[in-house]
């Protein structure tokens, strides 16, 4: 069909079809309809999380041709929904060649569009255009201005011509007239100064555009989109009173509200290379404990729950986690390794670029912050994969950490730095005594690597339980008993946890 269409080059073909002119939101909202009538997604394939919430809001704007605000806390994939829309335009839409507003050949707007039509008639040549094309993106700035949006008079061109100034042919378009039959898109919307805000009053309700003082009646047919931050408003700028009341549709976005929801998004945008995929095992506890530190960062009391935490925080983390292990593979000359616990030594950097601290946050430092939520993520998990280590202490049934605990108390201490080779690794770990068999007690189906990392796991759950003392080194950790490292603790010695950073 689509093969079909390019081969119509002139007016007269083009009405010999059935093809009929229609607004840019009645395609959209029968191209939605096709999709949901076959049960598709409508056009959202790849954003998990908004089934229930987001894209049924987002398809009723739609259904009901509206323009639409997405408002939401960063990396809520406001701009990701709104690049997805172009799925619901046709493949191709034909215009009037050469017209730098894509004019409608059965309704044209500008002057070139009109005199093509008046002149040549049904041999009036058309163009056809993909619909990847129809898609104009702006982030707003404060340095944007109504040239840029608009347009402006080209004195240039009017000279060139001799044409006056009032002449539409001497107005050098905007990104919005430009955008004339597709999608147009305006990202951090209260970052536009007010004044500029105004200039899309006209645009939104009556389709007039002003350039210079000279009123140019253009019935622009625009889906505009618009995206915004909460935190904006009060930081930055706001959206004008009667700029907001002339966007239809207002549709809040949210966070993944379960583990397994951000699981799913950060598998799926993670860039891992072929190589990194094969070689390095990761097991589902630690993506499931690289979600859980957004989770805790959330709800931290370090961090502005104003600025929010976002996707993209997991997403570089968990390729950060990747490629630390892989770095040490290399380094150690094996041809296949697993993520340990240790290895979230390298999701720090991940973790203090993304997030913005409060005054108590900004206290402790970033680093810290970083690993205090670390921790806090790995005390919440060890909950789902091993008793209550404070319970277990207060029960009167056998303890099952005691063997453990009992052989650090004994005098002795573990080390484990995050470049080990696999063998060694492996030795550090069977040498406390119980430890292998207490995972075994609760996890006895496991393979030697979950094993492994199970064992790791459960010397970091009993430090954040303050079962065991767990000190930071400059590439890894030192794991003794709780009460001697008390004693043994020498001034200013906890400050200098995060030297690393």
């Amino acid at each position: 069909m689509a093969n079909e269409l390019l081969n119509i080059t002139t007016l007269g073909q083009l009405k010999q079809t059935d093809y009929r002119s229609r607004s840019v939101k009645e395609e959209l909202r029968e191209n939605l309809i096709l999709q949901l009538q076959k049960k598709h997604e409508g056009g959202f394939e790849g954003i998990i999380g908004y089934e229930d919430t987001v894209i049924p809001d987002l398809q009723t704007a739609i259904l009901s041709r509206h323009n639409i605000l997405l408002l939401g806390l960063r990396g809520q994939a406001k701009t990701r929904i709104a690049r997805l829309l172009v799925n619901l335009l046709d493949e191709y839409m034909p215009y009037i060649a050469g017209s730098e507003l894509y004019d409608d050949p059965l309704a044209p707007i500008s002057w070139y569009g009109h005199n093509e039509v008046e002149t040549k008639g049904d041999d009036t040549p058309i163009a056809w255009v993909h619909r990847s094309e129809r898609y104009t993106e702006k982030l707003a700035t404060p340095d944007v201005t109504v040239a840029d949006l608009i347009g402006d008079v080209d004195p240039i061109k009017a000279a060139t011509l001799k044409l006056t100034y009032s002449d539409e042919r001497v107005i050098h378009f905007g990104l919005i007239p430009r955008a004339h039959r597709g999608i147009f898109v305006i990202n951090e919307l209260p970052d536009l100064q007010a004044r500029i805000q105004v200039s899309l009053f006209n645009i939104l309700q009556e389709k007039d555009i002003q350039i210079r003082g000279f009123k140019l009646r253009l019935p622009l047919d625009l889906q505009f989109v618009f995206t915004a931050n909460p935190e904006d408003y009060t930081n930055r700028g706001s959206i004008v009173t009667p700029l907001k009341d002339r966007i239809e549709s207002q549709i809040l976005t949210h966070y993944p509200r379960s583990v397994e929801v951000s699981r799913k998004i950060t598998q799926q945008e993670a860039l891992l290379t072929p190589e990194q995929r094969v070689a390095v095992e990761a097991d589902g506890l630690v993506k499931d404990l690289v979600e859980q530190i957004a989770f805790e960062a959330r709800n931290s009391e370090y961090i502005d729950k104003k600025s929010g935490v976002s996707a993209r925080l997991t997403i570089s983390a968990y390729e950060n986690l990747i490629s630390n292990a892989e770095r040490r593979m290399i380094i150690n000359n094996e041809k296949n390794t697993f993520v340990r616990i240790s290895d979230f030594l390298g999701v720090i950097p991940a973790i203090t670029g993304k997030i913005e601290l409060v005054y108590e946050g900004e206290l402790e430092g970033p680093a810290k912050v970083a690993n205090i939520l670390i921790g806090k993520a790995i005390k919440s998990m060890l909950l789902q994969f091993f008793p209550d280590p404070e319970k277990a202490k207060k029960s009167k049934k056998a303890n099952p950490y005691n063997e453990v605990v009992g052989w650090f108390a004994s005098g002795n201490n573990l080390s484990l730095v995050d470049d080990l080779p696999m063998a060694e690794y492996k030795k550090l770990l069977n040498s406390v005594s119980g430890l292998k068999d207490f995972v075994k007690q609760f996890h006895p189906r496991l393979s030697e690597n979950q094993q492994l990392l199970l064992m790791e796991f459960v010397l970091h759950g009993l430090a954040e339980f303050s079962q065991l003392n767990k000190g930071f080194l400059d590439n890894g950790f030192a794991f003794s008993d709780m009460f001697d490292s008390l004693f043994n603790m020498q001034p200013d010695e906890d400050e200098s946890d995060d030297d690393r950073y």
